[in-house]
């Protein structure tokens, strides 16, 4: 796997859903990562796509993370989403990680395109679904990292101009 970069990244926020939210193990981890990686995202340029599964049944995307948006999350019923055409790697968050995030991930990887799972921002109902679906996820060549990882492989050098506001984020 590449080193992930600005330039050549997309970060696709899958299915943070207000009703979802409550069952999922860690859930209130796996928000704040979220709206950590939004955040660097919009301070780094970095593309940003969000996804919402059946919002009649599961509510909006939370609110913590709609705010932070650019654009409206994407309404979907299939559990994989469709992901924008975008150079480089995906880089994932959200839930839950053995079936929606999975889906799209294998989807992306069967196609050839670059994925990185985001661990800490992603999650299951259950301890043993989200680490079932993370070794899944390796064996099928995806890059399995953490909400810092992230932020400072996009960040690339301390003397990028956002170095301090994104450090920030993870203080």
């Amino acid at each position: 796997m590449p080193v992930l970069r600005a330039d050549a990244s997309l970060l696709l926020v899958v299915d943070l859903q207000e009703r979802l939210m409550p069952a999922i193990a860690g859930g209130a981890a796996v928000v704040e990562n979220a709206c950590r990686l939004v955040r660097g995202a919009e301070r780094l340029g970095v593309a940003v796509h969000a996804t919402e599964q059946n919002p009649a049944g599961l509510g909006p995307t939370v609110a913590a993370v709609a705010e932070l948006l650019p654009t409206p999350a994407a309404p979907k019923t299939a559990f994989a989403a469709e992901v924008p055409a975008h150079p480089g790697t995906v880089v994932v968050a959200g839930c839950e990680a053995h079936v929606c995030v999975q889906q799209t991930v294998l989807g992306m990887r069967a196609t050839g395109r670059d994925v990185a799972v985001v661990a800490d921002a992603v999650g299951s109902r259950t301890e043993a679904n989200h680490a079932r679906a993370l070794d899944r996820l390796r064996a099928h060549g995806v890059d399995v990292v953490t909400t810092e990882m992230v932020l400072f492989e996009w960040l690339h050098d301390s003397d990028h101009p956002a170095f301090r506001e994104v450090q920030k984020l993870i203080k």
